[in-house]
């Protein structure tokens, strides 16, 4: 057996793990790296990077079939869905060498592909290696959750595990979830010409401002996806080609294929966790606001630690903790200023409190402003005037921004820099935005909020018409 001794031992070669090694190791720590599946994670190989591709591929035969409008003849796009997934797999390989052992190991982390369980509160056994760290980071990541639905395990289906492997193009693709995978994955293989049925147990886009998430499924309605809400699945059954959902109210949905995107699970059962005294809950590693577990010296950070489970929040773990081990310095994690995004067209956004949690949390004392598309110049040259941006305000402070539009993901940007950084509405206001622009919707939306401060205020007329009268 080979014993090693190390100051910082990371499990789990994701874009959390990565961050974290990556930052100690160029500190002058000595670091640990383990994984025993693929360098990069789920959101390099089966997440973000080739969902995004895959919807690039969309957006482009969408295009094809949409340019009228702006004075090109529509064709029907040619869709080669197994080239399709060649752009993909292209795309992971051209980002793969960023998050590859031969990088890290350039960078001084001595690299272990093999996956780690604990056999005691300080060491972890990967391989025949047992390693002994001063402190250790759990970076493990989640997997696709598949339920326990009747038949499930008898019939073909995918996950975003598998998806991005399938070679045939579905003819219809039945999906079982309607959150952001779920919709994403629905509006690409639309409009590579699967016909398309989402069937959600509740509502669809439901943890998001049902008002924006709105705007969203109108647009994907109006592409031709259905989207049956409410329709809780009982029972699967069919064989490859010829597969039914049954909801529990009797409905039924016939199709090709199965994708199964109900939400994710922790990847903790490999670790061993009890030999460490680490415990969980439900939803991952229970760990405080420091994102230490309940073994003082083990962290948990990303999707493990059972909190927001997003590839940017991992990263955002990743200083928290470098901060906290590395320098000893009180760092503690916070969600009020992540943003997220759903991918769709038109995108959908969010950062903090929605108009209903606002209200909630805060009653009367919240103010909102709208501002739509439909009067930004950019948006109008473009043809893409669908959508608004909302900002919840709390006695001059945003403390929530719901956007649904093109480049929603883009202009959540300024608002994350705006709340990470307490900053107000007028300091969004006093920005100079180029023309014409679609970032020209942030400052409009702040000029909404004080424009009846000023124009529909009796004491600023007053002072204007007294200042006028006695101006030379």
């Amino acid at each position: 057996m080979n014993r090693i001794k190390t100051d910082l031992l990371v499990i789990g070669a994701g874009s959390g793990g990565l961050s974290v090694a990556a930052g100690a190791a160029q500190m002058g720590a000595d670091v640990t790296l383990l994984e025993g599946g693929k360098m990069g994670g789920d959101c390099l190989n089966y997440g973000c990077i080739p969902s995004k591709a895959l919807i690039a591929s969309g957006k482009a035969a969408h295009a094809q079939a949409h340019a009228s409008p702006y004075g090109i003849a529509d064709v029907v796009p040619q869709v080669d869905y197994a080239a399709a997934k060649d752009h993909v797999h292209d795309i992971i390989s051209q980002i793969e060498p960023h998050d590859s052992q031969a990088r890290f190991q350039g960078l001084g982390v001595r690299v272990i592909r093999e996956y780690g369980r604990f056999i005691s509160q300080t060491e972890v056994q990967a391989g025949d290696h047992v390693i002994t760290a001063r402190r250790i980071v759990i970076a493990t990541g989640s997997s696709p959750l598949v339920p326990p639905i009747p038949g499930l395990d008898s019939v073909p289906h995918e996950t975003n595990e598998t998806l991005f492997d399938l070679r045939e193009k579905p003819d219809h693709l039945l999906i079982v979830g309607g959150g952001p995978i779920g919709m994403e994955m629905a509006q690409a293989h639309r409009r590579l010409g699967c016909k398309v049925t989402v069937i959600e147990g509740a509502k669809a886009l439901g943890k998001d401002d049902p008002e924006t998430a709105g705007v969203v499924l109108d647009a994907l309605r109006g592409e031709g996806i259905e989207i049956a809400e409410d329709a809780m699945a009982s029972e699967i059954r069919g064989t490859k080609g010829a597969i039914e959902v049954e909801a529990e109210d009797g409905r039924l949905f016939k199709g090709s294929h199965l994708l199964i995107a109900v939400g994710r699970k922790p990847n903790i059962d490999r670790l061993n966790l009890d030999a460490a005294g680490i415990e969980t809950t439900r939803s991952g590693i229970e760990v405080d606001n420091a994102l230490k577990s309940t073994n003082r010296r083990v962290y948990a950070i990303g999707d493990v630690a059972g909190g927001l489970q997003f590839t940017h929040v991992a990263g955002y773990h990743a200083g928290i903790v470098i901060r906290s081990a590395l320098f000893g310095l009180p760092a503690k994690a916070g969600t009020a200023h992540i943003p997220w995004v759903t991918y769709t067209a038109p995108e959908l956004a969010q950062i903090g409190l929605t108009e209903a949690q606002a209200r909630e949390a805060h009653g009367d004392r919240i103010e909102i402003v709208r501002f739509p598309y439909s009067q930004n110049d950019r948006a109008t040259a473009e043809r893409q005037t669908t959508g608004l941006i909302k900002v919840m305000i709390l006695r001059g402070r945003p403390v929530g921004v719901s956007i649904a539009g093109a480049q929603a993901g883009e202009l959540i940007n300024l608002w994350a820099l705006a709340m990470a950084n307490g900053l107000k509405m007028k300091h969004v206001a006093n920005m100079v935005a180029p023309y014409p622009t679609m970032g020209e919707l942030n400052k409009r939306v702040a000029g909404a909020y004080f424009s009846p401060r000023l124009f529909d205020n009796s004491k600023v007329k007053t002072i204007v018409g007294l200042v006028q009268r006695w101006l030379p």
